[in-house]
């Protein structure tokens, strides 16, 4: 087994004003030479955005994206005719493709927006945008991993071009959890949303990340209630 211990406070950070940024990876202005990627995981930024506030139409093209809202809901526009409002329990999908526009703005005129957005390099380059958005039954992710996002298509989650799963669990103190990967080329970057927990000899609290790589599972113990985010992608 291989792990790296990415801590909250060493993530790269952004203050606009009306958007508070942090970020896992290299972005923006934030540039780490050993932060680039885990595996295909290319972006996890942790957004705040202010009410009325959001970014404006602007260009993607060959990544999958993820979003995930914490709290306050996101309105988004594409040029591919997607449109939606999204809030807690529901996660949002876009392949960029061969080239999407794309705006996302905070849907509240006085309630701010906390999201998770990440990207991860696609399967196949240049296939026709796409969008979509689901809602969740989020008892199903107590104590349990809910899968939000994969790279199978016909099931309940989300479709996304590329071998990959999105996970969301909440675990309460004291519970343990098991995360099977699907093969030996692949690798787990697990996210504390919130709370405190323990992996592969790693202590995690709020916002610390971990990756784990060249392991069949990952186990996981809840030292308070916690939500969780593991992503599983290819590691090349």
């Amino acid at each position: 087994m291989k792990t790296i211990f990415h801590s909250s406070e060493s993530r790269g950070g952004a203050d606009h004003g009306w958007l508070k940024a942090r970020h896992s990876f290299s972005f923006a202005d934030f540039h780490d030479a050993s932060r680039m990627h885990f595996g295909l995981l290319r972006v996890l930024n942790d957004d705040h955005v202010a009410a009325k506030q959001g970014f404006g139409r602007h260009p993607h093209r060959n990544m999958e994206i993820v979003t995930i809202p914490l709290e306050g809901a996101v309105a988004h526009e594409d040029s591919t005719g997607g449109k939606g409002i999204i809030t807690p329990g529901e996660v949002q999908v876009m392949s960029a493709g061969k080239g999407v526009y794309h705006s996302e703005f905070n849907a509240s005129a006085t309630d701010p927006l906390k999201l998770l957005q990440l990207w991860v390099f696609p399967k196949f380059e240049n296939i026709e945008p796409r969008y979509d958005q689901r809602k969740f039954d989020t008892s199903q992710m107590q104590n349990a991993f809910l899968t939000v996002a994969s790279g199978e298509k016909d099931t309940p989650a989300n479709w996304i071009n590329q071998d990959a799963w999105f996970n969301l669990a909440r675990l309460d103190a004291g519970k343990s959890i098991s995360y099977k990967l699907h093969g030996p080329e692949f690798g787990a970057y697990l996210f504390v949303i919130e709370g405190d927990v323990v992996t592969s000899g790693l202590e995690l609290g709020r916002r610390d990340a971990a990756g784990i790589w060249e392991t069949e599972s990952v186990e996981i113990e809840a030292k308070q209630d916690a939500y969780l985010l593991l992503i599983e992608v290819p590691m090349n």
